[in-house]
């Protein structure tokens, strides 16, 4: 089984009280398509994901704006991090350090094989 993320699911119907403003990327773990479960109550996304836990891997890792070679950097995250996998594309993942960002993209060969 894989190890997720200890976040309660939100209860009830969610709503919004108005307009929020889009974070920049590689802050908070939101795109259009999708948001981590913790910003449920607060941003408005087709869906959310409860993430799984992940661990750096050796050398540690670039985390990126986009799911490619030469995109902005975010930040550098050493080898041991844990982080939070939110979605998988390909040969990349999106993850976060938490609800609170930053966000980005890593290779999934990054990630330690965990299991």
């Amino acid at each position: 089984m894989t190890e997720t993320a200890p976040y309660p699911l939100p209860e009830g119907q969610l709503s919004l009280s108005g307009p929020r403003e889009r974070p920049a990327t590689g802050t908070l773990p939101i795109r259009g398509d999708l948001a981590h479960i913790a910003l449920a109550e607060t941003y408005l996304c087709a869906h959310y994901v409860v993430p799984q836990l992940r661990t750096i891997g050796q050398g540690g890792a670039t985390l990126l704006c986009q799911p490619r070679e030469g995109s902005d950097e975010v930040t550098t995250l050493a080898e041991g991090t844990r982080v939070e996998a939110l979605d998988y594309a390909g040969p990349w993942c999106w993850i976060c350090l938490g609800p609170q960002g930053p966000s980005g993209y890593v290779p999934l060969s990054a990630l330690v094989i965990e299991g």
